[in-house]
C-alpha cells in the first residue's frame, strides 16, 4: 500500500515539476554563493532569501503545469496563479521587511553586547527577496515548468 502511494507521488508530474525548479532554484543559490564567497556554506541550500527567489521559481513553475495540465481557463489554473502571486508578493515585501529589521535589530544588540549589557542570539537577516530576485525566480520557473513539461 505505502509503495502505491510513494508511486502515485513521485508520477505525479505537476508535483515533480514543482519540486525541480525548486531543487535547480537552490542550487543556483550556491553556485552563485560559491563564485561570489569562494566557499561553500550549505546554508545557501536549505536557506531562505537569496537570487534566484527558489519560492518564486517552485510557485510559478506549479501555476504554469497547472494551466499546461488543466487549462489556463481551469479553476486549478486559477487557484495556482492566484497562490504563486500571494508567495512572490510575501517574498519581496513582509520578508524582505522582517530581514531588513532583523538586520537593525542585530546591529543594536551588538551595540548593546559590546557595552556589556546584553548577550544574545543574532537573528537571521536573510529571509526574503529583492523583486529581481523574484522576477528571476519566476523567469527560473516558467522556463523549467516548459522545458520539463513536454519532456517528462
Amino acid at each position: 500500500m505505502q509503495n502505491d502511494i510513494l508511486k502515485i507521488i513521485i508520477h505525479n508530474k505537476i508535483l515533480m515539476i514543482t519540486v525541480t525548479a525548486w531543487a535547480i532554484a537552490q542550487g543556483i543559490k550556491v553556485i552563485i554563493g560559491v563564485a561570489n564567497e569562494k566557499r561553500f556554506n550549505f546554508k545557501w541550500f536549505v536557506g531562505t532569501g537569496g537570487m534566484p527567489s527558489s519560492h518564486a521559481a517552485g510557485v510559478t513553475a506549479l501555476a504554469t503545469t497547472c494551466g499546461l495540465d488543466s487549462g489556463f481557463n481551469s479553476n486549478v489554473f486559477a487557484l495556482a496563479t492566484v497562490f504563486a502571486l500571494v508567495t512572490m508578493f510575501d517574498a519581496q515585501g513582509v520578508r524582505r521587511d522582517t530581514g531588513k529589521q532583523a538586520e537593525l535589530l542585530n546591529k543594536m544588540m551588538d551595540d548593546m553586547y559590546w557595552k556589556g549589557k546584553i548577550e544574545e542570539e543574532k537573528l537571521k537577516e536573510l529571509i526574503g527577496h529583492t523583486p529581481i530576485q523574484v522576477l528571476v525566480g519566476a523567469f527560473v520557473g516558467f522556463f523549467l515548468a516548459i522545458n520539463l513539461y513536454y519532456r517528462w
